[in-house]
């Protein structure tokens, strides 16, 4: 039996949109090309934007790492309806996340920072982003949940920023997405032959489910 699974549009927030946004919505994006996600969009913006300007190069570099098209891009700065249309809006700071919260207190329910977006799926087995948003509280906060600013730091900086944004954003993503419509099957792989994506174990409400991980590897 095929369902329908609701689109799904992502925006990205850091404060200059020229690094951790950007090198998020990018791994988005070729996240939904390499599963067929079609109905997964996703854009960046920043806070105090560097309008106009491209992807920094280290951020570049490593987009590219991860699997990504760091081209045809200019810095945006975030602006209401941005927040308006997005399903989910995942900040790179708790900074961020409360400035677009005060600003926007209508999208409050839907702005996370992203590491915190990955706790909550990963700890309580939420699934959408209303169940994201019904259990942010009922959670102890276990030390600060940001993705650290690389921006004027070593290439190393870089490259520890986009595995933390693979590391969360990848799991976060395909635990909201996976589907039988997206090609899987109950026999436990696809049509590609890859196993089952079975993302984010342990969560109460998937104590059952198999321990598979779903990564996208650095291939530069």
């Amino acid at each position: 039996m095929r369902h329908t699974v609701p689109a799904m549009h992502v925006l990205f927030v850091c404060t200059g949109n020229v690094c951790r946004s950007v090198i998020a919505e990018r791994l988005a994006r070729a996240l939904a090309a390499e599963y067929g996600l079609r109905d997964l969009t996703a854009e960046s913006a920043g806070t105090r934007a560097l309008v106009g300007f491209g992807v920094e190069p280290l951020a570049a570099q490593t987009i590219t790492g991860l699997g990504g098209d760091a081209g045809d891009f200019r810095a945006r700065r975030v602006k209401p309806e941005m927040l308006a249309r997005a399903d989910l809006i995942l900040a790179m700071s708790e900074q961020i996340r409360d400035e677009l919260a005060t600003h926007a207190p209508d999208a409050a329910a839907r702005i996370f920072t992203l590491p915190q977006a990955y706790r909550i799926a990963k700890v309580t087995g939420a699934r959408t982003v209303a169940e994201l948003d019904s259990a942010r509280n009922d959670l102890a906060l276990v030390g600060r949940e940001n993705i650290p600013d690389p921006v004027g730091l070593s290439a190393a900086k870089y490259c520890a920023a986009g595995d933390h944004i693979a590391e969360t954003l990848v799991p976060l993503l395909l635990a909201l997405h996976i589907h039988a419509e997206h090609g899987l099957d109950r026999r436990g792989a696809d049509e590609r032959g890859r196993p089952r994506l079975v993302v984010l174990p342990g969560g109460r409400a998937d104590a059952t489910r198999p321990p598979n991980s779903v990564r996208i590897d650095r291939h530069a």
